[in-house]
């Protein structure tokens, strides 16, 4: 058998070491960068993924795009991790944190070819992740406080202007930022006000054109009342949030009843339907008013909701019933069987409150609308659209925003977008990298250096010309940073990339703002991926196991 001679004593094992595994690492991330690259910023293209059996997703959002690839190279994982770690914890910035951590980690791998040691490479890195960071907060970052509601308005636009949505920014902008300032809440006896991105349920509508979404206050379920003979509106309600199915109670599988007398047959078929209507009368008597089951209710039990004048609503989505829990302060039930004595309870406590629940009917649906919660304050967006590929884009657009927005308000201050803080970061890095005597300044050079990809791609993406607008931007930050204090050209801090005209301007002025935590994570994320895969110098990967080849014949 041919063995491998740098596995060594390793059989079955194929063993890559050295400048080749780094140059293999570098080739996966700059691959998954690339699938990206084109997608970032307002002019930035889609792309349309389809999987084995034909679905198809259409989407410029770095994370979902990455997420749909099945990528096989353990390196290229990493950043399809890294993607989603960002969309989870920031919402928004998927794209540019790829595409830095990959220009990060093939500069790293031009310094290692000029014989400096990693470890170097790696202290150097993470002193400029360090200053940049620090620099970002205190410079560059303005307090929202100074800049009012539009600073948020423009905040959501600078999100949306890379989506979907970006041409109806004028309606979907202020929709996000009152959805998000509906969800306010402030936890008992502390001071940290919360603004929870899952308190906004979005909902999809078929039809009409993307201008005619709405915005509602209130939790919206899209369902309607299991019968017509129903309320449609309790104020005060007593919300029951069951997880369990009410409908006629049957047999297991492989249960078997011998029957002598016929009429025993027929006591066993009421005492099926007795058993769901004696779980209802028990919700009821608890003070259930409204009840909202995930599964289904059974046609002949619907009457005695009628009766108590109740409200019963079925096949209601689980994730929709979990987050109007967290709002109501109910329990969702499961199981009504008491552990202590085994009879079928239903406890009061289980119950949550609202100001009412009403159904209403929102352009062609129906919906039932849950106003006033009293725990979490709630509202609700309803997107329409031509079809779901559109709904689908439009609803992780939204998403997007509203994690931005999160972050602009709990963190209060936002920095100018539009490649502006990258340049800026970039100049003050290199004027950095100049103070130290040390082999580190090569490498804050070249982490100063990754930081123009983002300006870079922006500008091509416009097709506009990117050497020539990054030039004169390093200018004037350049200029910026060099000024005294109350010195007019201090105002060149702020300055970014117009990508429609193809020149630079105060982007702080124009409104293109973003927050600035996730500036901050997106350069720590980058610098993090970049240094786990630069730290790497040795791979072994054990070949899976031959097997054995089934015959045909089935001998």
């Amino acid at each position: 058998m041919f063995r491998n001679p740098a596995a060594g004593a390793l059989l079955g094992v194929t063993r890559v070491n050295g400048q080749d595994v780094r140059d293999q690492n570098v080739i996966a991330a700059q691959s998954i960068a690339n699938i990206v690259r084109s997608s970032l910023g307002p002019l930035g293209l889609d792309k349309m993924m389809v999987d084995n059996i034909g679905e198809v997703t259409i989407s410029n959002d770095g994370a979902t795009i990455l997420g749909l690839l099945a990528v096989e190279n353990p390196a290229g994982r990493i950043f399809v991790e890294l993607a989603q770690k960002q969309d989870k914890e920031v919402g928004d910035g998927t794209t540019s944190v790829v595409l830095i951590a990959a220009e990060l980690l093939r500069r790293a791998n031009e310094l290692v070819k000029q014989k400096i040691h990693p470890t170097t490479i790696i202290t150097g890195y993470r002193q400029a992740c360090k200053e940049a960071c620090k620099f970002l907060a205190e410079q560059l970052s303005v307090k929202i406080d100074s800049l009012g509601r539009d600073a948020l308005i423009n905040a959501a636009k600078t999100s949306m202007s890379s989506k979907i949505l970006s041409d109806d920014a004028d309606i979907f902008a202020p929709m996000a930022v009152d959805a998000m300032l509906a969800v306010k809440h402030q936890a008992d006896g502390t001071k940290t006000v919360k603004y929870p991105v899952k308190a906004v349920n979005v909902l999809k509508a078929h039809g009409k054109s993307a201008r005619e979404s709405l915005f509602i206050k209130g939790f919206a379920l899209n369902c309607t009342v299991a019968s017509q003979a129903m309320k449609t509106r309790i104020v005060n309600p007593k919300i029951a949030i069951l997880d369990m199915n009410l409908q006629k109670a049957r047999m297991h599988l492989g249960v078997q009843i011998l029957v002598e007398n016929p009429d025993a047959l027929e006591e066993i078929r009421k005492r099926e339907s007795e058993i769901t209507l004696e779980r209802i009368r028990k919700i009821l008597a608890a003070g259930a008013n409204v009840v909202l089951t995930t599964k289904g209710i059974d046609d002949l039990c619907l009457k005695a909701f009628v009766e108590a004048g109740a409200m019963a609503v079925r096949r209601c989505k689980k994730e929709d019933l979990r987050r109007l829990a967290k709002a109501t302060g109910a329990t969702m039930v499961a199981d009504m069987t008491s552990i202590d004595t085994g009879e079928e309870v239903f406890d009061p406590a289980s119950l949550g409150t609202a100001d009412e629940v009403v159904q209403e009917r929102i352009s062609d649906d129906e919906c039932i609308l849950i106003k006033g919660t009293k725990l979490v304050q709630t509202s609700s967006i309803i997107l329409r659209g031509a079809n779901d590929y559109m709904l689908d884009e439009m609803e992780r657009a939204v998403h997007d925003v509203l994690s931005a927005l999160k972050q602009v308000m709990e963190s209060g201050s936002v920095v100018a977008g539009g490649g502006a803080t990258e340049v800026a970061l970039s100049i003050y890095l290199e004027n950095f990298a100049g103070t130290l005597g040390s082999r580190e300044q090569l490498a804050i050079g070249e982490f100063a250096q990754a930081l123009l990809t983002i300006p870079k791609t922006l500008a091509v993406n416009a097709a506009k010309d990117s050497t020539d607008l990054v030039a004169k931007l390093r200018s004037y930050h350049s200029a910026a940073q060099r000024a005294p204090v109350g010195d007019p050209k201090k105002a060149l801090m702020h300055y970014g990339l117009d990508l429609f005209k193809g020149e630079p301007r105060d982007n702080l002025r124009a409104g293109i703002l973003e927050p600035t935590i996730s500036k901050i994570r997106s350069l720590k994320s980058a610098y993090e991926a970049a240094v786990s895969l630069l730290r790497i110098d040795d791979s072994l990967q054990v070949a899976p196991e031959q097997q054995a080849e089934a015959d045909p014949h089935g001998h």
